[in-house]
């Protein structure tokens, strides 16, 4: 079985770097590998389209890199299903959106573990790409694989923040990431993610997670966006996505040549004014 290098980051007490994938290209996850900057790939797979062929094919990607591991996020239903074949697909960690509830969190656990007597899971044993299909099937290592999964869990909504404690409480959650979004939508101030309430329920969670030895981790889109984090504590990031990374740069790239060329029109409009299809239009 694979080592898992997440898992092996936070055994060391070490600070872990990841970054956001919503493109499935496996190449993607070449160009990432092959900088050698970053410790996990996480496909954000509550977001972008895929099949069970696609996350096969990431699982391949991301072991051609001894350095490298992967995590998928994945909706709220199915979940246990979701989690098995991300897993099975040798994605070896697991971002668990949308809980409200301890129940929800014991359920996100049960689907990565195995379901043996000293884990309590649900995962049973499965002939997938994780085991070499025939190699470790139901094997002990295959266990240990799944002890060694990184389950993380979104903090998003307010009946999470408001059960916090009894969440940090339930055995075998490795990590914890607040949501600012889902969590100013759910308290009536959707959009407003650096109100003060929202900051609030975010260095609650934080705080939390520290003060029970689960590791805290922020998203953030530049490497100074970290330092605010970095007070309270936090050492684990996931950087960047891949969609607003070609965002920004097709939008400064292509107003910059745009003003070298002399067309200071809104894009897909023509020189009248009418709409031909693209963003501006009327």
């Amino acid at each position: 079985m694979r080592p898992n290098r997440l898992r092996q980051l936070l055994q060391a007490d070490r600070p872990s770097l990841g970054t956001h994938i919503h493109i499935t290209y496996p190449g993607v996850v070449e160009l990432i590998g092959h900088s050698g900057m970053f410790d996990y790939v996480e496909f954000v797979g509550e977001y972008a389209p895929y099949d069970l062929y696609t996350l096969e094919n990431l699982g391949r990607a991301v072991e051609l890199f001894p350095h490298l591991s992967a995590m998928m996020k994945i909706e709220q239903e199915p979940r246990t299903y979701l989690a098995i074949r991300a897993i099975g697909s040798g994605i070896q960690n697991v971002l668990f959106a949308d809980p409200r509830t301890v129940a929800d969190i014991e359920a996100c656990v049960k689907a990565v573990r195995a379901e043996a007597p000293h884990s309590g899971g649900w995962h049973g044993v499965g002939m997938r790409r994780d085991v070499g299909y025939v190699l470790e099937c139901g094997s002990p290592a295959f266990v240990q694989a799944l002890d060694d999964a990184v389950v993380a869990v979104m903090i998003e909504k307010a009946s999470a923040v408001e059960n916090l404690d009894a969440i940090l409480a339930v055995k075998g959650v490795d990590m914890v990431q607040f949501g600012p979004a889902d969590y100013a939508m759910s308290i009536g101030l959707a959009g407003q993610w650096s109100h003060p309430r929202v900051r609030e329920a975010e260095r609650f969670v934080i705080e939390s997670a520290l003060k029970k030895g689960i590791a805290p981790r922020a998203e953030i889109s530049r490497p100074e966006d970290a330092r605010r984090y970095l007070d309270l504590g936090v050492k684990h990031f996931c950087m960047g996505w891949d969609v607003g990374i070609l965002f920004n740069w097709y939008k400064e790239a292509g107003s910059a040549l745009r003003t070298l060329l002399g067309r200071n029109d809104a894009a897909g409009k023509d020189s009248a004014g009418y709409g031909t299809g693209g963003v501006g239009q009327p």
